[in-house]
């Protein structure tokens, strides 16, 4: 008797079927399939394909940390990167409670109806103790989410600028090559995160409210000087009177900074995202701002500049993540904070010693 044949009998004298038998065999080469992982180069043609599941996949083996899904996500950019660098990438900031992401879904909901393809990246902070985030971003655009024109992706910012620099810059690379031609990368609204998005955008938009107590005092001058617009949201019912005030200050504010390098003018826009008015208005002042660009070359000179900062800052983030990640360094540095602890050496003579040892 074969050796099938003996454990179909040994399972009917336990009870079991061959029914059952077969039922269970196709489980487990389901679980086996799911077990094996798609290989980068399979990734890639369902990305080119705009298969978002694929698409979706290649974002988190780039957003992890491990070794390994590293060496496969630079494999994933290598082979996406010559369909890439056809979409408009915009930056939208503002403090929480402005209305963000209601605002993105408007003009998400607008650029698909006029035949847009939209991509959403929210950078969500993470927290320092607990280093988790929420994450909410797709619960907040319930309208948006389920056209099949736009891809809304929420990420983790982690603990580092430069973290959020790299995965987010890849990830545009990704749905650029998944056919997506506007890409709208949210940022926090607070600390430095903004920097690190404005080196990654074509247009770079701050959206205020009207009230906040920040029309000009307590609003942050760099962001002001980062921003190609500003766009008062909530700008309706009784609310209207105070926007269009605000906009006038914010518009007297914005002759008193120097020339930009793109030799445009920043504006200053209303709109309602709750009533989706003032949506198709702003659209055309980004679409005059990319004509302006593209026509003095700064546009193209810009994602040059871009290109060149991202190389700089991917080194420091990989020397600093190789340093860390050194055994010896490890342990060295166990030592060395519980000295500084004890009172027997400085951060700086500890600094000094942990470089040496790593050369």
């Amino acid at each position: 008797m074969s050796k099938k044949s003996k454990s179909s009998a040994l399972y009917k004298k336990k009870g079991v079927s061959q029914s059952d038998i077969t039922n269970a065999s196709s489980i487990k080469t389901i679980q086996n399939k799911r077990k094996q992982q798609p290989t980068a180069k399979d990734l890639v043609s369902k990305i080119l394909n705009g298969n978002i599941t694929a698409l979706s996949r290649a974002i988190t083996l780039v957003e992890s940390s491990n070794p390994k899904h590293l060496k496969k996500a630079n494999e994933i950019i290598k082979h996406c990167l010559p369909k890439t660098n056809q979409s408009v990438r915009i930056g939208i900031t503002g403090i929480p409670g402005v209305g963000k992401s209601t605002f993105i879904e408007a003009l998400g909901i607008h650029l698909t109806a006029i035949g847009k393809k939209v991509a959403v990246l929210a950078v969500d902070p993470s927290s320092s103790l607990s280093k988790g985030s929420i994450l909410g971003d797709k619960t907040r655009m319930e309208d948006l989410v389920k056209n099949d024109n736009a891809f809304i992706r929420p990420s983790p910012s982690g603990t580092s600028l430069g973290g959020v620099a790299r995965k987010t810059r890849e990830t545009i690379i990704l749905c650029e090559a998944a056919g997506f031609d506007t890409i709208i990368i949210e940022t926090v609204g607070v600390g430095q995160s903004e920097t690190a998005v404005h080196s990654m955008v074509d247009f770079f938009l701050l959206l205020k409210i009207a009230g906040a107590g920040d029309e000009l005092q307590g609003i942050k001058r760099g962001i002001i000087e980062m921003a190609d617009a500003i766009a008062i949201n909530k700008a309706d019912g009784d609310n209207l009177k105070a926007a269009k005030l605000a906009k006038v200050e914010f518009n007297r504010a914005l002759h008193l900074f120097p020339q930009k390098a793109s030799e445009w003018q920043p504006k200053v826009t209303l709109c309602s995202a709750l009533k989706r008015e003032g949506i198709s208005n702003l659209w055309s002042l980004i679409t005059d701002y990319l004509d302006h660009t593209k026509e003095n070359n700064y546009f193209e000179t810009h994602r040059t500049e871009q290109n060149k900062f991202w190389l700089l800052q991917t080194i420091e983030e990989r020397l600093k993540s190789d340093f860390f990640n050194t055994p010896k360094i490890k342990e060295a540095l166990k030592s060395q904070l519980q000295f500084i602890e004890d009172g027997k050496t400085t951060p700086f003579v500890a600094a000094e010693y942990l470089l040496k040892l790593k050369n």
